[in-house]
């Protein structure tokens, strides 16, 4: 422990009234949000530069963090989301011949406020057994005197929540950009036979350029575009993106995907948008006890039987109950976890949706064969929507 003697204190304090003492591995100040666990061993840069972790504070359960250091290629997005960072060791001293700067000094830059040497075994134990909690991090010289601590403990129990709370806004893009061109796109290539447009409800660019890979010629609008908007694009698919939150608060992007299904184009809802498609079909979403993090979940196609591994991030799901007692769609694929709902496929229009992460970044890129399946369906729709989009 004598390494730690020159590091500014760190304390986390949950609002059941746990706290855990470290010491900083970020910014000074305060951070506030609901404490989640992550199971992946590797990918962190992806999961701090992911958009769905908007208003969480994410626990690594592998125990070193920060060996590969910052790269320019892993981001997510142009900057952090969540709200703040819980690992048990930080690497000082990265080693990759990508790396641009440590972990630490990235988090720093970011301004996200980080601790580090707590037992993050305990804690993710203890967010199993009680479900997630809200949390208050606070970072500075300080941190361990009890006022501090009982100040940390008010913050935590005032904090709202994401239940009902429409996250999308803050993380949407401000206008439409198209992909293929940018910078940042991997596949510049690859032959594009299907035009797609892609609802920003805070995407990865792992998942843009999945769509690339597999033939798309990518267009990103606003959440809050109109449906004439988005048809404006005369789009062969419309994917509904990953993204943060509840999605019960979204009730203009639920309006504007029923007007979508009307349309007749085939859309694909991944993460977020897979409940918003579920949410526009009457279906119920339910929050869970302490959500999927990680990229190792195991999922099975229910008809082929065939085992996938995935990469998830979601505290909601959609409602078991309300699919049963529905006629609008078919479950495809389930969590060998829990059993859980991981994939619908609708009847009354061509739309299809996956409750992880299709892409796989960071993770298992099993699940590829969705996009597969995507273009298949906008292959077999093309005719029918007499769209100039062939290549």
């Amino acid at each position: 422990m004598a390494r730690f003697n020159t590091r500014v204190p760190a304390v986390l304090v949950l609002s059941l009234g746990e706290s855990f003492l470290g010491y900083s591995c970020g910014c000074s100040g305060y951070a506030v949000g609901e404490v989640v666990f992550n199971t992946s061993m590797t990918g962190y840069q992806e999961v701090i530069t992911d958009p769905s972790y908007s208003n969480q504070m994410v626990v690594f359960t592998t125990p070193h963090v920060g060996s590969t250091g910052i790269n320019m290629w892993d981001n997510e997005s142009d900057r952090s989301h969540l709200s703040g960072v819980i690992v048990r060791d930080l690497v000082d001293y990265p080693s990759n011949w990508q790396s641009l700067s440590s972990l630490e000094q990235f988090l720093c830059s970011q301004n996200v406020v980080g601790i580090q040497s707590i037992d993050t075994r305990a804690l993710t134990i203890l967010l199993r057994n009680k479900g997630s909690q809200f949390g208050c991090i606070y970072s500075g010289d300080d941190a361990h005197e009890p006022a501090l601590i009982d100040d940390c403990l008010s913050r935590a129990k005032d904090f709202k929540g994401l239940v009902g709370v429409d996250l999308v806004k803050s993380v949407t893009c401000s206008s439409p950009f198209q992909w293929n061109n940018h910078p940042l796109c991997r596949f510049k290539d690859v032959k594009l036979n299907y035009r797609v447009v892609v609802l920003d409800f805070g995407v990865k660019r792992s998942l843009l350029n999945a769509l690339v890979y597999s033939g798309c010629d990518v267009t990103v609008v606003p959440a809050y575009s109109s449906k004439e908007e988005v048809l404006s694009y005369r789009p062969d698919g419309i994917v509904l993106s990953n993204g943060p939150g509840d999605p019960s608060g979204c009730y203009e992007v639920i309006s504007l995907t029923e007007g979508l299904m009307a349309s007749g184009v085939p859309l694909f809802g991944v993460c977020l948008g897979h409940q918003i498609l579920a949410l526009a079909n009457g279906l119920n979403i339910v929050k869970m006890s302490f959500g999927h993090h990680g990229i190792n979940h195991p999922v099975q196609d229910v008809i082929t039987r065939k085992v996938f591994i995935s990469s998830q991030n979601h505290c909601f799901v959609v409602d078991e109950e309300s699919v049963n007692l529905s006629s609008c769609c078919d479950v495809t694929h389930r969590s060998l976890f829990d059993k859980t709902i991981q994939g619908l496929s609708y009847r009354s229009f061509p739309g299809m949706s996956f409750q992880g992460h299709p892409e796989g970044g960071g993770g298992p890129q099993d699940l590829y064969c969705l996009f597969d399946k995507f273009a298949l369906m906008m292959g077999n729709c093309r005719g029918k929507l007499g769209n100039a989009t062939s290549r």
